[in-house]
C-alpha cells in the first residue's frame, strides 16, 4: 500500500523568538490561522486514507501535533526522543512502515514549506508513487522547477529522461547551495531543479540502502523495531546526519545497486526556513514593509515587523530601514535584514547565557 509521512521534527531556530522549544515553526498558527503542519496535512489529504498518513516529530510536542491533526490515529504520530537529523527520521519511519506492511511505498514530505497549487503537488506525488511501483529499486526525489537563481537552496542536476514518464529523470548529482554566479549558470542551463527535500520510495528499498551504507545505524533501527522499549536508549546513539548526505548522494554516485530518480515539481514553492521567506507570506505596505500583528511605521521602508504579543501591545517603527523586529510575550528580536539568516547563532548565545527559558 501507499503511505505518506510528514516530517515535522525541526526546531526552527532561524525563526526565534517566534519558534521556541515546545512551539517550533511548523506548529505556529500564523498562516491564515493554520500551521505549516496543518497545511502539510491538507496537501496530502486524499492521496491516501488518513490511517496511512504518519508524522515523525519530536516527542516534546507530540501532543500538540495530535491536537492539530485529529484525523490521524495516535500511533501514527512517531515521537523522536531527541532530534538526530533527517536520516534517522526517515529511516525510523520507513522501518515502522516496513514492519506494518512489507510492501509499503512511502512519500516523505516536509512540514516547513508553502506549496501551491495543491492539485499539482498531489499529481506529482502520484506520479512518483507510480514510478516506484514500476521501478522498485528507485529512490525518487522531488525537484522544484526554479524561477530564479536562488542561492539559499540546494540543486539537483538531472540527467537523461526516464522512459515512460514525463518529467522524470535520472539524477546526475546533488549540488550544495551555490554562489549567485553559479546559480545563474544553473538556471540558464535548464538542467537543474531546486532540491525540495521530499522523497518517494519503497520502505524496504530505503532500508536496504541504509544497511549497505550505514550498517550500524541499520542494526540499531532494527533493534528499536524489534523492541520499541529500546527507543529512548538506542535512538540518541544514532549517527546524526542528513538523508541526502548519507543515502541519496552515495546512491546517486553508484555506491549501491539502487538508483536515484528526480521528478519535476512545477509549483509555487517556498521553503519557510527563515524570516526573509516567512515575510513573503505577509502583505506589504506602500513602503515595502512586511507587517504582521499590531504594528505601525513612519518614514520606514523595507522592514519586517512581527508582533505576536496580542492586541494590547503595539510595535511602532520610526525612521527604520531594512530591519527585522520580532516581538513576542517573552522576547524581542531586533536585527538587520542582512543578518537575519544568523538568528540560529544568536539562539545558541541566548541558550548559553540565559538558559532554555528564553531559547
Amino acid at each position: 500500500m501507499r503511505y505518506v509521512v510528514i516530517m515535522a521534527g525541526g526546531s526552527g531556530t532561524r525563526l526565534w523568538p517566534l519558534s521556541r522549544q515546545g512551539t517550533p515553526k511548523q506548529l505556529l498558527e500564523i498562516f491564515g490561522g493554520k500551521s505549516l503542519l496543518r497545511l502539510a496535512y491538507e496537501r496530502v489529504a486524499g492521496l491516501v486514507p488518513d490511517a496511512q498518513i504518519l508524522t515523525c516529530t519530536s516527542r516534546t510536542y507530540a501532543d500538540v501535533v495530535a491536537e492539530q491533526l485529529p484525523e490521524l490515529p495516535r500511533d501514527n504520530i512517531l515521537g523522536e526522543p531527541v532530534g538526530r537529523d533527517s536520516l534517522n527520521a526517515v529511516a525510523w519511519s520507513a522501518a515502522v512502515l516496513a514492519d506494518r506492511d512489507p510492501d509499503a511505498i512511502v512519500a516523505m514530505v516536509t512540514a516547513d514549506q508553502i506549496i501551491e497549487p495543491v492539485d499539482e503537488f498531489q499529481a506529482t506525488v502520484e506520479k512518483a508513487f507510480d514510478v516506484v511501483q514500476v521501478h522498485p529499486d528507485a529512490l525518487v526525489t522531488m525537484g522544484v522547477v526554479p524561477t530564479s537563481p536562488h542561492t539559499g537552496y540546494g540543486y539537483l542536476h538531472r540527467a537523461e529522461a526516464l522512459e515512460g514518464f514525463d518529467g522524470v529523470h535520472a539524477l546526475a548529482e546533488f549540488k550544495e547551495k551555490p554562489a549567485l554566479d553559479v546559480a545563474e549558470k544553473y538556471l540558464a542551463s535548464g538542467e537543474y531543479w531546486w532540491n525540495a527535500g521530499m522523497f518517494v520510495w519503497r520502505a524496504a528499498t530505503l532500508l536496504q540502502q541504509l544497511d549497505a551504507l550505514l550498517p550500524d545505524t541499520a542494526a540499531k533501527i532494527s533493534r528499536i523495531i524489534a523492541d520499541p522499549s529500546l527507543l529512548d536508549e538506542v535512538f540518541p546513539t544514532l549517527t546524526k546526519t542528513s538523508v541526502d548526505y548519507a543515502i541519496m548522494e552515495p546512491v546517486s554516485a553508484g555506491r549501491t545497486d539502487a538508483r536515484v530518480l528526480a521528478v519535476a515539481l512545477d509549483v509555487d514553492w517556498r521553503d519557510v526556513g527563515g524570516y526573509l521567506s516567512l515575510a513573503e507570506q505577509f502583505s506589504t505596505d506602500s513602503d515595502g514593509n512586511a507587517r504582521e500583528g499590531l504594528t505601525i511605521t513612519l518614514d520606514s521602508s523595507g522592514c519586517i515587523l512581527i508582533n505576536m504579543a496580542g492586541e494590547d501591545h503595539l510595535v511602532a517603527g520610526l525612521g527604520l530601514s531594512d530591519l527585522l523586529v520580532v516581538h513576542t510575550h517573552s522576547s524581542t528580536l531586533v536585527a538587520s535584514l542582512d543578518a537575519s539568516e544568523r538568528v540560529k547563532e544568536l539562539v545558541e548565545l541566548v541558550r548559553t547565557t540565559h538558559g532554555a527559558e528564553f531559547a
